[in-house]
């Protein structure tokens, strides 16, 4: 007898075939697709760098408007004029310190006439700058100070001497002071005087 014929086997399905519409079911023993990977935005241009306003010109403004900051003019420091005016009110000023302090120890000070001096040279010098006419005034008016300031100091001695009051001396006896100062004045009186010239222009040279 024959032996019965086998039917023929069935066709085996290719791997990497669709299986039952499935696109991504592989065949025996193969893995799913993995997912893709590496940084999708890697290709972008860089960011720009450096300074983006660099391409200007010197001169140009900033880029929102306004230009360079402005700068203010110095002061003037020649006005002859002021300086002089300045010499006079600072030595008015220094000769009435003067007379009180000379009036309240019921003597002169050199150290005090130098200062008077002194002040009123820097602050004319400040103002006026190093003008021989701003130099000059202060030395002059520094000598007018020292000798205002030892009447007022005069005055102020006369005053407690003779118990009135110290406006009613420079009021009424204002001849008597001038008159106490000349009797009273002595070397060291005059020397005074000088110093207060040559700090003036002491000053002056150090303020310009």
């Amino acid at each position: 007898m024959s032996q019965p014929v086998q039917p023929p086997n069935q066709p085996q399905q290719p791997y990497g075939q669709p299986v039952d519409g499935n696109p991504y079911a592989g065949g025996p023993g193969q893995g799913a697709p993995s997912a893709p990977t590496g940084n999708p935005y890697g290709q972008q241009p860089p960011a720009p760098t450096g300074n983006p306003f660099a391409g200007q010109q010197p001169g140009q403004g900033a880029p929102f408007g306004g230009g360079a900051p402005f700068t203010p003019a110095p002061p003037a420091r020649n006005n002859v004029l002021l300086g002089v005016a300045v010499a006079l009110g600072a030595a008015i000023v220094a000769g009435i310190l003067y007379g009180v302090i000379a009036g309240s120890i019921e003597r002169e000070v050199g150290y005090a006439a130098v200062g008077v001096g002194f002040l009123v040279g820097f602050a004319a010098s400040k103002v006026g700058g190093s003008n021989p006419a701003v130099i000059a005034a202060s030395a002059v008016f520094s000598i007018g100070a020292v000798y205002v300031g030892q009447l007022i100091g005069i005055s102020m001695i006369l005053a407690d001497v003779a118990q009135i009051p110290f406006s009613e001396v420079v009021g009424d006896h204002f001849d008597a002071v001038t008159k106490a100062w000349s009797q009273e004045a002595d070397f060291m009186t005059y020397l005074f005087l000088g110093l207060g010239a040559v700090a003036a222009v002491g000053g002056a040279k150090k303020a310009g």
